[in-house]
C-alpha cells in the first residue's frame, strides 16, 4: 500500500512539473512551424512572422487598455491609432501567413501577457507614463526587427510586408516620443 501511495505521489508531482497551467500560444505555433519549416532556409522569416503577430496583438490589447486606464486625451487618441493600424497589419499578416502555411500565435505569449498584466495594474497618469515609455521602447525594437527582415529575409513576400510597415512604425515612434514629451510638461 505504501508503494502505491508513493508511486501516486511521484506521478502527481511529475505531472505537475511537466506542464504549466496553460499553454503559451507562441510556443505552440513555434513547435508546429519547426516541424514544417526546419532546414528550409525560411526559419528566420517564420520566426519574424510569429514575433510580429505576437507583438501586433500586444499593441492592440495595450491600446484597448489605454482607452480605459489612460487619463490623457493624447494617450487615448494615440491608442485609437494603434488599434486601427495594428488591427489592419495583424489581418494582413494573418492572411499572408495562411497563404504560406505558417502557424501564428492566437493569444499573447507569456512574456507579452506579463507586460499587459503589469500595465493593466496602473491607472490615470501612472498608466499614461508607463504606456508612453513602453510604446517608445517597443516601437524602437519593432523598427529594428522589421528593417532586419526587410533587408535580410529570405521570403520575398514577408520581406515586402515588413518593408511596407517600417514607415508606419516610424510614425508611431514619432507620435509616442511626442506624447511622452507632452506628458512631462
Amino acid at each position: 500500500m505504501k508503494k502505491i501511495l508513493f508511486s501516486l505521489a511521484v506521478l502527481l508531482v511529475l505531472n505537475g512539473c511537466s506542464k504549466p497551467d496553460h499553454d503559451d500560444s507562441k510556443e505552440i505555433a513555434e513547435e508546429a512551424n519547426d516541424d514544417r519549416f526546419d532546414k528550409t532556409g525560411r526559419e528566420d522569416d517564420v520566426q519574424f512572422a510569429m514575433d510580429a503577430a505576437d507583438g501586433g496583438m500586444l499593441e492592440v490589447k495595450l491600446a484597448q487598455l489605454a482607452l480605459t486606464n489612460g487619463a490623457s486625451s493624447e494617450v487615448k487618441n494615440f491608442a485609437q491609432t494603434m488599434i486601427n493600424d495594428h488591427t489592419k497589419a495583424n489581418e494582413e499578416l494573418k492572411t499572408l501567413a495562411e497563404s504560406k502555411g505558417i502557424v501564428l500565435p492566437t493569444t499573447l505569449s507569456d512574456e507579452n501577457q506579463k507586460d499587459y498584466t503589469d500595465l493593466s495594474e496602473k491607472k490615470g497618469a501612472d498608466f499614461d507614463k508607463a504606456y508612453c515609455d513602453f510604446m517608445v521602447k517597443d516601437h524602437k525594437d519593432d523598427i529594428d526587427e522589421f528593417k532586419k527582415e526587410a533587408e535580410k529575409g529570405n521570403d520575398p513576400e514577408i520581406k515586402d510586408w515588413a518593408s511596407g510597415k517600417v514607415p508606419t512604425l516610424e510614425n508611431h515612434l514619432s507620435m509616442a516620443e511626442s506624447m511622452k514629451e507632452s506628458l512631462k510638461k
